[in-house]
């Protein structure tokens, strides 16, 4: 559907036509090498290259292109517009193609569980909706406006993940989507060397309550619950709006009892306000998984979500690449966490490791990144856990994992990065045991459970 014309572009943009081809465009691209036929190429530039190099190419398929520079020569039947600086021109074409389609958005927000919440709000509202959502985990300055400003026309509420690594960022993003509803799933230590403290990533989420006029929280977030008590300063300063809370341990207004946790699912009861319980027949594992689940349906609930949209949407999710997924191979169980990884994240992912437990424990973990000061302590931490839980075997992957494992009181093996540490793992790993894999997405830890498979050849399978 070409919902996108040229006359939006110039009423966001304020830009002006160089050359003027087809009016409207099937989507936004920033990718010469996957920009789809009929799509508005912008020239984005970045620190380590610049869009309008590849415009030719992107031209070859793209209907027009958003430049901040003259190209040399003018293509025929493609449109071009200029503008100041195109990174704002895709921002601004965002915030005014959102304004433009008066619908609901939702915000997502928090240090853990945003991709999985966002997805499962999503599947939600599916049920009945066409949802508008970021994709992956576009979350950022760049992905989320092009998220927007690929929309259709006819979506009938956005779902919207938003990421930050220092102060004012989930502002900027707020800017431009202007959510009506937001959701924030806790705060734990990540991108500290952009933030500097655990107080500042918690107020830089917390900027969403300048916009969203309903808002969810997760009620066993002390820390969290502590900053938003705070009404008479900092970010929560004057708000005057909805508040709905979730949670497992603390009193909340969307709570799940009778949980009941598998090695593959889980099963609860969704409890809503008024007192209305849903029995939920879950397909993610894990504790943390069934508190997003509750983060999605408080959301939905408030933003109007059905009882039998909240079940069917819940029910319906089977997970995201690369979380939590878990395999058999070779009489193995194999959890695979390796998108990323924050302290909080990490301990979970190692209660799953013991809770699963078959015989022998065995985890591979990498370092995590963007912790700054607080990265031998965070580490360190970890160390600590897997002794009290009586892991027996750690492979460790990156300096600060490894100068940790010092203090590691079962089986430790150090590799030099993630190709040695599967092939460190095929020598040592036998039938029965339950294995761990989790790291930063920096340090590439899906590539332990590629060797694994290659000295497995054939005998993996999905649970």
């Amino acid at each position: 559907m070409a919902y996108l014309k040229t006359e939006d572009i110039l009423a966001a943009t304020g830009g002006t036509v160089l050359c003027e081809g087809q009016g409207t465009y099937t989507g936004v691209s920033i990718d010469s090498r996957t920009i789809r036929d009929g799509e508005l190429f912008v020239a984005l530039q970045g620190a380590r290259s610049d869009g309008h190099g590849y415009l030719p190419a992107a031209l070859q398929r793209g209907g027009g292109a958003l430049v901040s520079a003259v190209p040399q020569e003018m293509p025929h039947g493609k449109t071009i517009i200029r503008v100041g600086d195109t990174l704002e021109a895709l921002q601004a074409l965002a915030r005014y193609l959102r304004q433009k389609r008066a619908i609901p958005v939702i915000a997502v927000t928090g240090t853990n569980g945003k991709t999985t919440t966002k997805e499962l709000t999503a599947s939600i509202f599916s049920q009945e909706k066409k949802v508008l959502k970021t994709g992956g985990n576009l979350n950022n300055h760049i992905g989320l406006p092009l998220c927007i400003a690929r929309m259709e026309g006819d979506e009938d509420i956005m779902v919207l993940e938003m990421g930050s690594n220092a102060g004012g960022d989930i502002r900027l993003l707020c800017d431009i989507a202007l959510p009506d509803y937001a959701v924030m799933t806790n705060v734990g230590h990540a991108h500290l060397e952009g933030f500097g403290s655990l107080e500042a990533v918690r107020n830089t989420d917390l900027e969403v309550l300048g916009y969203a006029r309903t808002f969810a929280v997760n009620a066993d977030d002390r820390f969290l619950m502590e900053g938003l008590q705070g009404l008479n300063s900092g970010p929560a300063a004057g708000y005057t709006g909805r508040t709905i809370t979730y949670g497992i341990d603390n009193p909340a207004d969307v709570a799940a009892r009778d949980i009941s946790l598998h090695e593959k699912g889980s099963f609860f009861l969704l409890c809503l306000p008024g007192g209305k319980e849903l029995p939920v027949r879950f397909q993610l594992s894990g504790r943390f998984n069934i508190l997003n689940a509750l983060a999605a349906a408080a959301i939905s609930f408030a933003a109007g979500a059905s009882p039998d949209s909240l079940r069917k949407g819940l029910e319906a999710f089977t997970g995201v690449p690369m979380r939590l997924e878990t395999r058999q191979l070779g009489g193995m169980l194999i959890i695979s966490d390796v998108y990323n990884a924050n302290p909080a994240s990490m301990q979970e992912a190692i209660r799953e490791l013991v809770r699963l437990r078959r015989e022998r424990t065995i985890a591979v973990l990498g370092d995590m990144l963007e912790l700054g000061s607080y990265a031998e302590t965070a580490h360190s931490g970890i160390i600590a856990l897997l002794n009290e839980l009586n892991v027996e075997m750690l492979i460790c992957v990156g300096s600060e994992m490894q100068k940790a494992s010092a203090s590691f009181r079962g089986d430790c093996y150090c590799a030099d990065d993630s190709f040695q540490a599967g092939a460190m793992l095929a020598d040592v790993v036998r039938p029965g045991d339950t294995v761990l894999l989790k790291g930063s997405r920096g340090m590439r830890m899906e590539q332990v459970l590629a060797e694994l498979e290659t000295a497995y050849a054939g005998g993996v399978d999905a649970l």
